[in-house]
């Protein structure tokens, strides 16, 4: 009975129709090949960006590929306590923010840069890693002031004379 059926509706495609729907499959099939392509690019794109800013920090590069490890490794360059890894999975674009504002800081930076890296985070993440920046230490330990200048760590008081 299925056979039957089957036979009657391949009677009935008129071959224009199925080169036309053959076509129009494989324009589909090329457009998601070119956005899968697009895709890895832009994550191997990423990652070695990852890379090169994990090096310049003194991390191993290599962690930019490892998925969770990564996200410690970056806390770690920002001076973050490690525990906020669940707060990344809570509320991610928060903790993001926090982040890039972070790690535009732990480079010599400004707030400028760090909205870059919250908007444009591929390219800025290259211009980080590839660029002239130096790592000059956590930022997130060091307060609002960049670290790195000479005087005394954050909430210590002033030395009286």
């Amino acid at each position: 009975m299925l056979i039957g059926q089957v036979q009657l509706l391949a009677q009935d495609i008129d071959p224009a129709d199925a080169a036309a729907g053959a076509a129009a499959g494989a324009a589909v099939a090329g457009v998601g090949m070119m956005m899968v392509l697009a895709q890895l690019g832009l994550a191997l794109a990423l990652v070695v960006a990852q890379w090169k800013v994990f090096s310049k920090a003194g991390k191993p590069g290599g962690a930019a590929f490892v998925p969770i490890y990564n996200i410690v490794v970056m806390l770690e360059i920002v001076g973050r306590p490690i525990s906020w890894i669940f707060f990344i999975f809570i509320c991610a674009p928060v903790v993001g923010v926090i982040l890039a504002i972070d790690l535009a800081k732990s480079f010599g930076k400004d707030n400028g840069f760090a909205a870059g890296l919250i908007l444009l985070s591929p390219i800025f993440l290259l211009i980080l890693g590839f660029g002239s920046a130096q790592y000059q230490g956590p930022a997130a330990l060091a307060g609002d002031a960049p670290s790195g200048g000479g005087g005394a760590p954050a909430g210590d008081p002033p030395a009286e004379a």
